[in-house]
């Protein structure tokens, strides 16, 4: 079972899109065709979503969902800074923009129709547990464009979404790396782990938080960095928990430092947005070998 791994972490998301571009190009297919399962949490679910409904756009026609809706999604008017404290009593955006462009990307339908197995992670604040989507369980289902709103829901940014008895947000809270989930998957449908796992990262944070700084925090102060901490740590302590559990030749891992752009989920500013492209393109020229070496993996040694 060939597994596509999608991380979290909102804007940065532009990042496993470019290289997904990269792949396509190199192989000559598309994400569907080259995975058995692709699983995605957060800006991954909606990358996961969109690469493997009906009739599914390219991944370089996924930048563009960054590069033009990024700057509408995370934009907060005057009244909404105002009345939400600038985030401090309320979620910091509006979700209508966000809700337009998975309308839009996504189309109509429901992830059962994907056409690969698609896994998107989110978590259930009534039930207070994971909750899985699964295009291959009907009683896991959903229509895609709130299955991905419902991965996207990262506490803070945008309201949980209310889906019948149940109240969604980010599955990064739990899985922000969804790759150990993917893995259980496969070893839970064919009773061996995966043949070959791609992990696609959005980044790894570089600032540190220093402990002069963090000391002296209250509740007000660690909102926003606990939320980054606990994103970051679970993302790498995924990593390393699957590639001690495959081997070598059978994982690949992709993530960049952002030492350039900045690692805020919501920053689409158009400098920003170019920083990243450009982390981006040094990962694709750090990884060249790794990324050829998944390419004759997932489609045999003719490329």
């Amino acid at each position: 079972m060939r597994v596509l791994s999608i991380d979290g972490g909102g804007i940065r998301g532009i990042i496993p899109a470019l290289v997904l571009t990269e792949i396509e190009a190199r192989t000559g297919r598309q994400v569907h065709e080259l995975f058995d399962l692709v699983a995605g949490t957060s800006t991954g679910g909606v990358l996961a979503c969109a690469l493997t409904r009906p009739g599914a756009a390219p991944a370089r026609e996924l930048v563009e969902l960054y590069r033009t809706e990024g700057p509408r999604i995370f934009h907060r008017s005057a009244a909404h800074r105002l009345r939400s404290a600038d985030g401090l009593l309320e979620e910091k955006y509006d979700d209508r923009a966000l809700v337009d462009a998975l309308d839009r990307y996504l189309g109509d339908g429901l992830l059962s129709e994907a056409t690969t197995r698609t896994l998107v992670t989110a978590y259930d604040l009534e039930a207070r547990a994971p909750h899985f989507f699964k295009s291959w369980r009907h009683d896991l289902d959903g229509p895609r464009p709130q299955v991905a709103r419902a991965t996207a829901a990262a506490p803070t940014y945008f309201e949980p979404l209310r889906l019948g008895a149940m109240s969604l947000v980010d599955g990064g809270v739990f899985a922000t790396n969804p790759a150990m989930c993917a893995y259980a998957e496969s070893v839970r449908l064919h009773g061996l782990p995966p043949s070959f796992v791609l992990s696609l990262g959005t980044g790894s944070q570089m600032r540190p938080i220093h402990h002069e700084q963090a000391a002296s925090w209250g509740l007000v102060q660690w909102v926003r960095p606990v939320i980054d901490v606990v994103f970051d740590g679970v993302s790498d302590t995924v990593s390393y928990q699957l590639e001690r559990l495959m081997p070598d030749d059978r994982v690949v891992r992709l993530q960049t430092d952002l030492d350039l752009a900045s690692d805020a989920l919501d920053d689409a500013s158009p400098r920003n947005l170019g920083l990243l492209e450009l982390q981006a393109r040094r990962l694709i020229e750090r990884e060249s070998g790794a990324i050829d070496t998944a390419c004759r993996t997932l489609v045999g040694s003719s490329i």
